[in-house]
C-alpha cells in the first residue's frame, strides 16, 4: 500500500533537503520517504517558490474569480426567471383561466 504524505510534511522534508545539511539517504531514513520522492518534493518546492514571488495579489485574484462565478450564476438564474415570467404572462394574456 502506498504511503500518503500531507502537504505540510512534504514541505518540511523538502525544506530540509534544500538546506543541504543532510543527504537524501539520511532524510529518507529520518522521515520514511524514498530519496527519489524527497528529491521530487525538493524540485517542486524550488520551482514553486518562483511562482509565489512572481504573482501579485494572488488572493485577490482568487476572490475576484469566486465573486465572478457567483455573479454569473445569479445572472443565469435571473434569465431563467425572466423567461419563465414571460411564458406565464403570455399564457394569462391569451385569456386562459386560472385553475388553482
Amino acid at each position: 500500500m502506498r504511503k500518503k504524505f500531507e502537504a505540510g510534511f512534504k514541505a518540511r522534508v523538502a525544506l530540509d533537503a534544500v538546506k543541504g545539511e543532510k543527504t537524501l539517504n539520511e532524510l529518507s531514513t529520518e522521515y520514511g520517504a524514498h530519496p527519489n520522492q524527497i528529491s521530487k518534493w525538493k524540485q517542486e518546492l524550488l520551482s514553486g517558490a518562483a511562482e509565489i514571488y512572481g504573482r501579485r495579489n494572488g488572493k485577490g485574484n482568487a476572490i475576484k474569480e469566486e465573486q465572478a462565478d457567483k455573479l454569473y450564476k445569479s445572472i443565469g438564474e435571473l434569465k431563467v426567471e425572466k423567461t419563465g415570467s414571460k411564458k406565464d404572462c403570455n399564457f394569462w394574456a391569451d385569456g386562459a383561466e386560472k385553475t388553482h
